[in-house]
C-alpha cells in the first residue's frame, strides 16, 4: 500500500498529528522505534499544559504553546482523558525573582496568554497553604492545566486507529529513498511507501533529517535528561496548583505538582547527556530534586516517594521550535527540537504540520464518517472511575470487572483485557501499566504484575515466557532449557 503520508515517531506531536490526519481523506501511517506510543519525552515529562508566559514573543513556540493550551481542554474532552485546569504560579524568592515575574508577564500578555496576575506573599499562601513563608510573591496564570501526556496519546492514537491510520511498532528507521513519487522507508525488514514523510522522531530527529538525506541540516538535538521523583497519594493534596519557580538558563526549574491521578510530582533537573537512550535516575540527582522541591515547599518528605523516573528532552541549537517544509528533500516536513512545552504545544503543533502537508502539496479535505471520540463502542471508562450504577452494570455484562487485580488503583480484569484488545493492543505489562495504572500504586506493581502478565498470554494466544515487561529482551519468565 502506499500511504499519503508517513509520520515517523509516535509521540505527542506525532500522534496528535495523525490523529488530526485522519479526520481527513488522505491515508496515514505511523512507523516508531518502540513498541508502544509515547515512549520517548512524551512518557516522561511534567504533564503540565503550560499557559505561554515564558516563550519569546513572536516565535512560533509562543503562538503554538498559546494555541495548544485552548485547544488541549477540548480535546480531553473528546478523548475522554482527565485534565485539571489547576492554574500555574511562579514563585519569587527575592526582589530580583520579582522582577523576573513581570518580565514573564510582559511576555505572556505579548503571547496573549489570558488572565494572568502577580499576586503578593499574603495571596499566594491563601492559595497555597504549603508554600514556603520566605517566597515574596508570584505569578499566577489561571490558564495552565494538568492531565496525563502518554494518556492523551494513547487515546489520540486509538482514535487514530478507529479511523484508520496504521501503526508499525519496532519500527526503527535506518534507510530512506525516494523514486520520483513516492518515500521508501525501512527498518532493514519491512518498507513502508508514501507520497509524504513528516519527522516527528522527538531526540533523534536531527538524526532522521540525515538519515533521509538532509545534506547540511541547521539543527542538531543535544539530549537533556531530568529526574523525577512521584510520591504517594497521600501528598496529593499538598499543592492546589503547579508550583515554579523562577527560570533560569537551564530551564523552568524543579517544581511542584499534583497529578490528575492524585499524585505529587517533584523534578525535574536537568543535565545534558551523550546518550539519548540514558534514563537512569542517579542518587545526587534525586537529592538535587529533593533539595529543590523543598525550597519550594518545606513540608515535603520524599520518605513518601514511590518511585522516581526520568525522560530525556530534545533540545535544539536554536530557541524556537524548526517546523518547516524542508528545502532539499521533496515532499519532506520536519518537526525537529519541539522541546517544552511541546507537549501543551501539540494540538496546535498538528493543525500547523497539516497546513504544512497543504502547501507541499497534499489536498485535505473533511471526511463525512470522522469518529472524534476515543473509542467507537465507547468501551474504554475505567472501573474506578464508574459510578456504582454503571460498575453495577458492567459487572453484569462482563464478571471480570468483579475481580480486581490492581489493589492499590482499583483496576480490575475487565480494564485489562479491555487494553489488551483495544485498537492499540497492550502487549506488554508496561503498557497495560500505562493504560489503566495496575503497577503504578504504592507496591508497584508487586501485587498485579504477575496476573496482568498472564492476562497478556491469555488474550494474545501466545505463552507466558513470551510475555516482557517492556519489550526487547525484558522476559518475566523463562523456560528452562530442557522444557
Amino acid at each position: 500500500m502506499i500511504y499519503d503520508v508517513l509520520i515517523i515517531g509516535a509521540g505527542v506531536t506525532g500522534v496528535m498529528t495523525a490523529r488530526l490526519l485522519s479526520a481527513k481523506n488522505c491515508t496515514t501511517a505511523v512507523v516508531e522505534a518502540e513498541c508502544d506510543v509515547a515512549m520517548g519525552a512524551t512518557r516522561a515529562n511534567s504533564a503540565i499544559v503550560h499557559a505561554g508566559y515564558d516563550c519569546k514573543p513572536g516565535t512560533l513556540k509562543a503562538k503554538l504553546n498559546v494555541r495548544g493550551n485552548r485547544l488541549m481542554k477540548e480535546l480531553c474532552a473528546q478523548l475522554d482523558v482527565p485534565i485539571r485546569c489547576c492554574g500555574s504560579h511562579v514563585v519569587a524568592f527575592s526582589e530580583d525573582d520579582m522582577t523576573t515575574l513581570r518580565e514573564l508577564y510582559d511576555k505572556g500578555a505579548a503571547n496573549g496568554v489570558p488572565d494572568m496576575r502577580i499576586i503578593s506573599k499574603e495571596e499566594l499562601l491563601k492559595m497555597e497553604p504549603n508554600v514556603s513563608d520566605k517566597a515574596f510573591g508570584s505569578l499566577w496564570a489561571p490558564t495552565a492545566a494538568i492531565t496525563c501526556p502518554y494518556g492523551i496519546c494513547i487515546a489520540a492514537a486509538e482514535n487514530a486507529a478507529t479511523n484508520g491510520v496504521d501503526f508499525f511498532f519496532n519500527f526503527r528507521v535506518n534507510g530512506a529513498s525516494y523514486n520520483g513519487e513516492t518515500w521508501q522507508i525501512t527498518n532493514g525488514t519491512n518498507t513502508v511507501e508514501a507520497r509524504y514523510v513528516i519527522n516527528c522522531a522527538g531526540v533523534n530527529s536531527d538524526k532522521t533529517a540525515q538519515l533521509l538525506g538532509e545534506r547540511d541540516f541547521p539543527i542538531s538535538i543535544t539530549p537533556r535528561r531530568g529526574e523525577y521523583i512521584v510520591m504517594d497519594k497521600i501528598c496529593g493534596k499538598m499543592a492546589n496548583s503547579t508550583l515554579f519557580v523562577c527560570p533560569s538558563g537551564r530551564g523552568k526549574g524543579i517544581l511542584v505538582s499534583p497529578t490528575v491521578d492524585g499524585n505529587l510530582l517533584i523534578g525535574p533537573n536537568a543535565y545534558h547527556i551523550d546518550d539519548p537512550d540514558d534514563k537512569s535516575t542517579t542518587a545526587d540527582g534525586l537529592a538535587e530534586i529533593t533539595e529543590g522541591a523543598k525550597l519550594l515547599m518545606p513540608s515535603v518528605d520524599t520518605r513518601n516517594a514511590i518511585t522516581s523516573f526520568s525522560g530525556v528532552r530534545s533540545t535544539p541549537n536554536i530557541y524556537d521550535y524548526y517546523i518547516k517544509i524542508s528545502d532539499g528533500l521533496p515532499h519532506v516536513i520536519h518537526a525537529v527540537g519541539v522541546e517544552s512545552p511541546g507537549f501543551a504545544s501539540s494540538p496546535a503543533t498538528a493543525e500547523y504540520l497539516a497546513e504544512l502537508l497543504v502547501d507541499a502539496g497534499l489536498t485535505l479535505t473533511d471526511r463525512d464518517d470522522y469518529i472524534p471520540t476515543r473509542r467507537a463502542d465507547g468501551n474504554h471508562k475505567h472501573f474506578n472511575d464508574m459510578t456504582p450504577e454503571e460498575k453495577t452494570e458492567a459487572i453484569r455484562r462482563n464478571p471480570a470487572y468483579g475481580k480486581i487485580v490492581c489493589r492499590c488503583e482499583t483496576v480490575t480484569e475487565g480494564d485489562l483485557i479491555d487494553a489488551i484488545i483495544s485498537p492499540i493492543p497492550a502487549v506488554t505489562v508496561d503498557m497495560l501499566k500505562r493504560r489503566t495504572r495496575a503497577g503504578m500504586g504504592r507496591c508497584q506493581g508487586g501485587f498485579c504484575s504477575p496476573r496482568a502478565a498472564v492476562l497478556i498470554a491469555e488474550h494474545t494466544n501466545s505463552t507466558l515466557d513470551k510475555v516482557t515487561k517492556s519489550g526487547g529482551g525484558s522476559w518475566i519468565v523463562t523456560k528452562r532449557d530442557s522444557e
